[in-house]
């Protein structure tokens, strides 16, 4: 994880909570390149299914600003990708954007955060004459930012993963079951 010899406390924490987030066995996490320009401070991770055979990815990305924006409420933000190919279906369906982000809010629910915003985009390419095919190809990519109420991030990661998960298809969560 990005070294926080040199960061500031808020996002040294932030770093260490993102490295420490426990998230979902069938997602994988990896450190990338952040962003350098849209805060002092950024790191960014990475995620993709275990199972190959899921076409979908995700990427994270902690910002830190020590002089507060006022557009992020705070000088921590997150800004997050969900990319994945979804069923041909989806390309007709004018109701799956709304659908999309409410997966994004309801993940979201349990991870204290405020001024969310962002985009749900469905791009369908369907094929013609050599290179038609039976069905078209439909991609769906939400992108979204928001500020969260602490530098602790483990239940924004969480939530992050889960979103890339229902866009994939992959199973939900299981939930803890209570036991007497």
């Amino acid at each position: 994880m990005t070294s926080t010899a040199d960061a500031p406390a808020p996002f040294a924490n932030a770093l260490r909570s993102l490295g420490a987030a426990r998230t979902r066995p069938d997602i994988i996490l990896r450190e990338v390149p952040a962003p350098t320009r849209m805060a002092p401070f950024a790191a960014a991770i990475e995620a993709v299914p275990a199972d190959e055979d899921v076409d979908a990815s995700g990427r994270l990305v902690v910002l830190y600003d020590p002089e507060s924006r006022d557009v992020w409420s705070g000088s921590l933000r997150l800004v997050a990708l969900v990319r994945s190919h979804v069923e041909a279906e989806i390309g007709d369906d004018s109701l799956w954007p709304q659908v999309a982000w409410s997966w994004l809010t309801d993940a979201l629910s349990d991870a204290p955060h405020e001024a969310r915003g962002g985009t749900v985009t469905r791009v369908v390419s369907q094929g013609f004459e050599d290179i038609s095919a039976a069905d078209p190809d439909v991609t769906v990519e939400i992108r979204a930012s928001w500020t969260p109420s602490s530098d602790d991030l483990e239940q924004h990661v969480r939530a992050w993963t889960d979103l890339l998960a229902a866009c994939a298809g992959m199973p939900p969560r299981p939930h803890a079951v209570a036991t007497s």
